[in-house]
């Protein structure tokens, strides 16, 4: 038996204070009972992804998917791969990157709707401090900017709140896993809210020689000025230390088989990769006329990534074909000393006007944002034993017998970029009747990038298109059909003096769908069939040999088809009062289909993309004991690295178990059950695949006061 407090909870947080009293809502919390849950655990059915206004899924022509906060909980996800099984189509690359829809991506990840990653560089964004996960997938770039064909990201950050919450959570785990955070939130007056975070972990690594820690501060203020006017202001302290990395893969054979154990790595112990970033974030949401209203977000943001680890370079022993000796146990490795800054501001206004034309209503969305990035990038490098580096055996593995300090250091000349992108955008969504919803939206994009060290630099513009159309014969059944495009600027890195001048590389895609709500309105499923094509990739020119042989080529061009065909079908809420469900199957086939690509190698296969993929994620209550019980499933098929090493399929299991006792809740969460032992991705041969976590215990206890 749940109580609406809840749901009065959350209507009193966007209310002023001044117009529920606290005596009001207690009253009304006294006097109504109902049986049956207040809330659904995983199906939140409104987003602003894709059209930035508060849009029920049903209604959108595309195809997206909201994580909600209660499944980032129930999964105990500490960062965003812990999420992937649950977002069709989506697998790991490396690092922050990411497979998505076929398409290799790290760039593409927005915070509260605005450009910009904090953990940008190879760093996983990290959820301590996010309050839901929006994806969109397809082509986003005619209402967000640059970015590949294959989706886009959003993290909404938690922000204050009337409602009042204080959470105390300790929590503990395998490989000396322990942390700690407190959550504290509520009214300051009647007009103003409060939040404010502190989050805590450090853990050991299955990998030889890392463990990691990581620390958050966050919180913020929301002021309701007036009846038309809310501002809310927020900030973001990260400081993330990763001993033993950069992570690189393990060595395996053809087959995919790990030829060392997984816990193989090749950095020192005295390697490490730290991270310090700062967010400070200003919305705006302002009611200019009864059918105008406006929403503004400022956002700082600088980051500093100070990262010397050893990398390997491949085997000591080459036979005379460039194959490895058999035999061989030992690998070459360089030491990298690299420093990197981020300083970005960005500046986004977004109008929303309603309006009625010819019968018809017209929901126009009408803007335009400010991107200005400025890095600095110190990069020196000592490169095997010529440099002092010693090599390492894999096998026997002879860590601590080199010496960082006594290398020979080569200074790279590296210095950064500096980018700015501005951009005008235009939205609009007309009802052409009760049952037919046309989008169409258009935006143009300048950019331009100049790098420090070479002085390369390049200014350009690109217009990006997209139209959906959405028919609903029943209020729960919706049919969509939209085509989108994207583009990605080119990097000034692949500009040389004399060059020839590159184009941004561009991805259109046409997609069909239906999506049906069940058991009044409980379930949401999503059924979508794509085709992605990208064209016009910055390649090596395949007859550029050199300046002297070759001086009319140019070494960089634009060259090849990339094509993705594919279906998702996605399936989220409750099936009854007791067992919620979030599931997913995706089939996806990408190759290029013209010119050669420098993300494989002999093959037309792309990199890290799997055909078929699917995840599940089911939680039963037992209320009669204040408790539930989950059970995940994560499979991804087979895959090929970059040298066309196989990359085998995987499936892994988890589950968890979380029960109450008044204000106090315990969860305990196992994941990779079975302890499987397998690799979520491959990158080439010198790297080696990498391997996926094995059996891991993460026990929580949360004290709410």
């Amino acid at each position: 038996m749940y109580s609406k407090q809840l749901n009065l909870a959350v209507w009193v947080s966007l209310t002023p204070a001044a117009l529920v009293s606290a005596q009001e809502v207690t009253q009304t919390v006294e006097e109504v009972e109902v049986i049956g849950r207040a809330q659904q655990f995983y199906l939140d059915p409104y987003t602003q992804i894709g059209t930035k206004t508060d849009t029920d899924l049903l209604n959108i022509a595309m195809s997206a998917q909201v994580l909600s906060e209660q499944l980032i909980e129930d999964q105990a996800a500490r960062d965003i791969t812990d999420l992937y099984r649950s977002i069709a189509g989506v697998s790991e690359f490396s690092y922050s990157g990411v497979t998505f829809r076929g398409f290799r991506d790290n760039k593409n990840v927005f915070y509260d709707g605005v450009r910009g990653d904090p953990y940008s560089g190879f760093s996983v964004p990290q959820v301590s401090n996010v309050a839901r996960i929006e994806v969109l997938k397809g082509p986003s770039a005619a209402l967000y900017g640059g970015g590949e064909p294959g989706g886009m990201i959003n993290f909404t950050s938690k922000k204050p709140t009337f409602h009042q919450n204080r959470e105390l959570t300790v929590t503990s785990g395998s490989e000396s896993l322990k942390g700690a955070s407190i959550e504290l939130a509520g009214s300051v007056t009647g007009n103003t809210a409060y939040r404010l975070g502190g989050f805590y972990e450090s853990q050991d690594s299955f990998r030889n020689n890392a463990d990691s820690e990581n620390t958050k501060l966050a919180g913020g203020l929301l002021f309701n000025l007036s009846a038309d006017t809310q501002l809310t202001t927020t900030f973001e302290h990260i400081e993330q230390n990763l001993g033993g990395n950069r992570l690189r893969g393990v060595p395996v054979d053809d087959d995919g088989r790990f030829l060392v154990a997984p816990s193989y790595n090749a950095n020192e112990k005295s390697d490490y990769q730290d991270l310090k970033a700062l967010v400070l974030l200003t919305k705006v949401k302002h009611k200019l006329t009864e059918s105008l209203n406006l929403n503004a977000t400022v956002r700082y943001m600088e980051n500093e990534r100070e990262q010397a680890y050893h990398e390997p370079r491949g085997w000591v022993d080459i036979n005379e074909d460039g194959t490895a000796n058999a035999e061989d146990e030992t690998i070459r490795r360089e030491y990298r000393d690299q420093y990197r800054a981020n300083e970005e501001l960005s500046l986004t206004l977004d109008f929303v006007y309603d309006i009625e034309i010819s019968d018809m209503n017209h929901q126009i969305l009408f803007g335009g944002d400010y991107h200005d990035v400025d890095t600095k990038y110190d990069y020196w490098r000592a490169r095997h034993e010529a440099d002092g580096v010693a090599n390492l055996n894999i096998y026997e593995h002879n860590y601590g017998i080199t010496d960082p300090s006594t290398y020979n250091l080569t200074d790279m000349n590296k210095d950064g970029t500096a980018s700015t992108r501005i951009s005008a955008y235009v939205q609009d969504t007309v009802a052409l009747n009760n049952q037919w919803f046309w989008m169409l939206g258009a935006r143009i994009d300048q950019f331009n990038e100049t790098e420090k060290g070479s002085g390369n630099s390049y200014i350009d513009d690109d217009a990006s298109y997209r139209t959906g159309i959405t028919y609903k014969p029943v209020e729960t059944l919706s049919f969509y059909v939209n085509y989108s495009q994207s583009f990605n600027p080119v990097s000034a890195d692949d500009f040389e003096d004399g060059a020839e001048e590159l184009e941004p590389s561009t991805g259109s895609q046409v997609e069909i769908g239906v999506k049906k709500k069940w058991l009044d309105g409980r379930i949401l499923t999503t059924l979508g069939f794509y085709q992605i094509e990208k064209t016009n990739m910055a390649q090596n020119n395949p007859d550029y040999i050199s300046a002297e042989e070759t001086p009319n080529e140019a070494e960089i061009i634009n060259l090849g088809l990339v094509q993705s065909e594919g279906s998702e079908l996605t399936l989220v809420g409750d099936i009854t009062e007791k067992l919620s469900i979030t599931a997913n199957y995706a089939f996806n086939d990408t190759y290029i289909s013209e010119g050669g690509s420098r993300n494989v190698s002999d093959s037309s296969k792309f990199v890290n993309a799997p055909k078929h993929q699917a995840g599940l994620w089911a939680r039963y209550d037992l209320s009669i004991w204040d408790s539930a019980f989950s059970v995940g499933a994560d499979y991804v098929s087979d895959q090929i690295s970059f040298d066309d090493q196989k990359v085998k399929a995987y499936t892994v299991f988890d589950v968890s178990w979380t029960t109450r006792w008044d204000d106090i809740q315990l969860s305990i969460n196992v994941n990779n059950l079975l302890n499987k032992t397998y690799a979520v991705s491959g990158f080439n041969e010198r790297h080696g695949h990498f391997p996926g976590q094995p059996r891991e215990l993460i026990a929580q206890l949360a004290y709410n006061f």
